[in-house]
């Protein structure tokens, strides 16, 4: 376990990174108002997303919708979990990529089951074309996938015997 702590170590703090930001917007923010912070291409805006990552779903405002996400949600979180403490210790890259995994899943689902939603903030855009809202736990899980796909791609193939002679 005490191999493990520096990874729970970096889950809570993104976390509490994650939560401390939605809070600060709240807070600040009201709901659809956009900040400009970089004009042209990045404000501050604050929306409630009751869907998915990038706010998939979220126009749907359908409650079996809302609860089939937070049960996928959760069984990917305890998916990951199982998967964290199955990797060996030794393989730091993956339990880095799981650890962000679980910060971002664990900070929109406390979002999800406490407010009904999601906040997301971080609004990206060129001209009219814009990025997908987004929030500190959804950048965890992207980065952290990312992170898992390289590992994945760089591990040399496991060495199988020879069937032919």
């Amino acid at each position: 376990m005490k191999k493990n702590a520096p990874y729970f170590l970096l889950v809570f703090v993104l976390v509490v990174i994650d939560q401390v930001t939605k809070a600060i917007v709240a807070g600040h923010v009201t709901l659809y108002r956009s900040i400009p912070v970089i004009p042209g291409f990045f404000n501050i805006t604050r929306i409630h997303n009751k869907g998915a990552i990038f706010g998939t779903f979220s126009q749907t405002g359908n409650t079996l919708v809302f609860v089939l996400l937070t049960a996928a949600s959760l069984a990917a979180l305890g998916f990951v979990v199982y998967y964290f403490f199955k990797t060996p210790a030794s393989d730091t890259l993956m339990k880095i990529a799981l650890a962000l995994i679980m910060a971002g899943a664990l900070g929109n689902q406390f979002d999800r089951l406490v407010r009904g939603h999601v906040i997301d903030f971080l609004d990206f855009y060129v001209g009219r074309a814009h990025w997908p809202f987004f929030n500190a736990a959804d950048s965890c899980i992207t980065v952290g996938a990312c992170l898992m796909l390289v590992v994945l791609f760089r591990r040399k193939p496991e060495c199988t015997p020879s069937l032919s002679k």
